[in-house]
């Protein structure tokens, strides 16, 4: 559950909490402008930088949850104030959750849109860890049963669907595609579709080097482009992680996942569909809001 989402349940929960904003920043610091974090009597949720700045942060909130009076924001220098060796300052601003509004927070922006095809091991270690970071995803497997009990988080959007390879289409340019099914098969056919688009801004098929090569040789004999075989990566994830755990593999993949998606931002040229393609769904025909709900098509 992101923070948003859990300042929304303890307001309805009436639990006593206090909003921590990093309101102004200076310089290097641990978290920038707009960063929340809640702190009721027991739990603190989000994070401001951890370190002496956080830990200071929380006990001055639960003095006021005994009834200190709030200061309306501190000003804090790192180095000398707290002996932090970032150089930077923070303005952090301190507010009794019943007084704000979460549902009016900006949601930070996706780093990433990713079509995930595979409700196995590794998607689903995938999924675990892509739900807690700023991304969409569309999480899709043609077998219902494979998807966990417990609902995904608010931007993880579960499809079952057949044929599985049709969701291809509605996925905005310059998105993220990560194939790793439970068949060589299918993970043919979705890999395919995704190469004959063309306009992926990164395409990911688990596998070895071996299985490498026999796919490229099949697209190779269907016409697709030199140039667009060149841009399949496969093995996926990010060199030097040894293990085949999928914990581990999931790890090596979002990092991936991270590397590429910082790679593209520093591209001034680049599209931002990738990160926002709701305005490219809509005229596709894709409806882009998230649903916790297992969403199925024909």
């Amino acid at each position: 559950m992101n923070l948003q989402a859990t300042a929304l349940l303890w307001q309805a929960e009436r639990r006593p909490a206090v909003v921590v904003e990093v309101a102004a920043h200076r310089g290097s610091v641990p978290r920038e402008t707009g960063t929340r974090m809640l702190v009721s009597a027991r739990e603190a949720v989000g994070t401001i930088g951890g370190g002496h700045l956080e830990l200071q942060a929380i006990e001055r909130a639960r003095r006021a949850l005994k009834g200190e009076p709030l200061p309306p924001s501190q000003h804090l220098p790192l180095g000398p104030a707290l002996g932090q060796c970032c150089g930077g300052a923070v303005t952090l601003h301190y507010t009794m959750l019943a007084q704000v509004r979460p549902a009016l927070w900006d949601a930070p922006a996706p780093r990433f849109s990713l079509q995930l095809y595979g409700a196995g091991h590794v998607g689903r270690a995938i999924v675990e860890l892509l739900s807690a970071m700023a991304c969409r995803v569309q999480w899709i497997d043609e077998r219902e049963e494979e998807f966990p009990r417990e609902p995904s988080a608010a931007h993880i959007e579960r499809v079952c669907v057949e044929p599985v390879e049709a969701e291809v289409d509605v996925a905005p340019p310059g998105a993220f595609f990560l194939v790793l099914t439970h068949s060589h098969d299918l993970d043919l056919r979705i890999t395919e579709a995704i190469l004959k688009r063309g306009d992926f801004a990164f395409c990911g098929l688990i596998g070895s080097k071996t299985k490498r090569t026999r796919f490229l040789h099949r697209f190779e004999q269907r016409g697709i482009a030199p140039e667009t075989l060149a841009r399949l990566t496969c093995p996926i994830g990010i060199a030097g992680i040894g293990g085949k755990e999928p914990e581990v593999i999931a790890v090596a993949v979002v990092a991936q996942l991270l590397q590429e998606s910082e790679r593209l931002a520093a591209r001034p040229a680049m599209t931002h569909s990738a990160a926002d393609g709701t305005d490219n769904e809509r005229q596709r025909g894709h409806d882009p809001r998230p649903g916790q709900t297992l969403r199925e098509r024909t």
